[in-house]
């Protein structure tokens, strides 16, 4: 799957997955978040969550801190 880690309009990191078949820009242009934080790819097995890879296209890249920060969404009971 690809992500893309927008700043929402509280200033907190916001992920969110998407489909390999659906292009960064594409799906970019639909989002009224204005600040992209990072973008790339994520996977989600059994011995947990692993980003990687970057975004040409938005020019941005994973950081060191987004899988904790997906971890965390999708283990919040209310996101």
């Amino acid at each position: 799957m690809k992500y893309i880690m927008f700043e929402d309009f509280s200033g907190e990191a916001l992920p969110i997955l998407f489909p390999n078949r659906i292009g960064f820009l594409e799906f970019r242009e639909q989002i009224p978040y204005t600040k992209v934080l990072s973008a790339g790819y994520v996977q989600i097995r059994s011995e947990g969550i692993s980003c990687h890879g970057e975004c040409k296209e938005l020019n941005t890249k994973t950081r060191l801190e987004d899988s904790g920060i997906i971890r965390e969404k999708l283990d919040a009971a209310e996101s």
